[in-house]
């Protein structure tokens, strides 16, 4: 690591760790674990909201929107490739049985977005096949809003104050 980085990075997270920012924090960890980097925005969402209890349905609105935006952003990559592997090509997209099987259940499938593993890759997938965008970041945002709400409460109820049980 170049040593500006070294010297940029810790400023950064301090940054990041004060109350002012906290939400955006959250927002930016869920935007970056939405994409297809290998990250997961649970533990700061968990984190802030055992500091915090107040602010659950906030932090939990935060990674919402900052996970559903990388969904899109996951679609419009999977968009891109289709478009650049077409014009490569000179032919659409292979088909498959997990390609036929998006495309029968469309926008809808994007409700899976929230599985691990699985989920983020689905949202570049759903922007392969040009599903429509809309609808599948409506499906992203619900999907991702229950995995928030139900991950966050099951942590709460099993470390209760963010101690073991």
């Amino acid at each position: 690591m170049t040593a500006w980085l070294e010297n940029l990075l810790p400023a950064v997270l301090a940054a990041l760790a004060l109350p002012q920012y906290s939400l955006a924090t959250v927002f930016v960890v869920a935007l970056l674990s939405g994409t297809l980097l290998p990250l997961g925005s649970e533990p700061v969402v968990f984190g802030l909201i055992t500091l915090n209890p107040a602010q659950f349905w906030p932090v939990i609105l935060a990674a919402t929107a900052g996970g559903t935006a990388g969904g899109g952003m996951t679609w419009l990559m999977g968009f891109g490739a289709a478009q650049a592997y077409a014009r490569v090509t000179d032919r659409t997209t292979g088909e498959s049985r997990a390609l036929a099987w998006l495309q029968r259940f469309g926008a809808k499938a994007c409700l899976l977005s929230w599985l691990p593993v699985i989920g983020d890759p689905l949202c570049g997938v759903a922007g392969w096949l040009r599903l429509p965008f809309w609808p599948c970041l409506f499906y992203m945002a619900i999907g991702k809003f229950a995995r928030y709400v139900i991950f966050t409460a099951v942590l709460l109820w099993v470390f209760p104050g963010g101690t073991a049980a």
